[in-house]
């Protein structure tokens, strides 16, 4: 990412958000700006509320030995949500399937956040679940993919979906 643009994604995040949030941005060994709600060591946190960034104090380094180049690995499609598609809606009986895009690789796990809250239910491996019922509203799913080996760490874009109640006036709940 060119370095003049790289302040292009926390003015957007800033816009998408009314209320207070946390974005974590680090540098990784090969020049790549990364962004992430996850905290990662070594990462400045930058807070947003409305239209205004404030930088805070980074995060703490987890060793304090230095860590060895690594050369850039051939970059793989990016790893997105595929279901539920953005913008979809869903009645308060349906299920949500979400699903990510393509399959973990070797020595990856993925964490799922609805909301900007983690889903303790599922597993370091689950690529796809049915979501229960969150009730009515609208929501946000992210899916933070780590790799244990080098220690990558890739959010996918947020995926916003709408849940509502069925009206009673709805053809299926007529009675005749």
């Amino acid at each position: 990412m060119h370095p003049r643009k790289s302040w292009i994604i926390p003015c957007v995040l800033a816009a998408l958000t009314a209320q207070a949030a946390v974005v974590y941005k680090w540098t990784d060994a090969s020049g790549v700006v990364h962004y992430s709600d996850q905290p990662v060591p070594g990462a400045e946190r930058i807070v947003t509320s409305g239209s205004s960034i404030n930088s805070a104090a980074s995060l703490p380094p987890a060793n304090s030995s230095p860590q060895p180049s690594r050369a850039a690995a051939p970059s793989a499609a990016p790893i997105t949500i595929s279901s539920p598609q953005p913008d979809q809606t869903f009645s308060n009986d349906e299920a949500i399937n979400v699903s990510l895009s393509q399959a973990l690789g070797p020595g990856q796990s993925v964490a799922w956040h609805l909301n900007g809250r983690e889903l303790d239910d599922q597993g370091p491996g689950t690529t796809q679940f049915v979501l229960p019922n969150p009730g009515r509203g609208a929501f946000a799913i992210a899916a933070t993919i780590t790799n244990q080996t080098t220690g990558e760490v890739q959010t996918t874009p947020s995926v916003t979906f709408y849940v509502h109640e069925p009206s009673l006036l709805s053809p299926q709940h007529r009675n005749h």
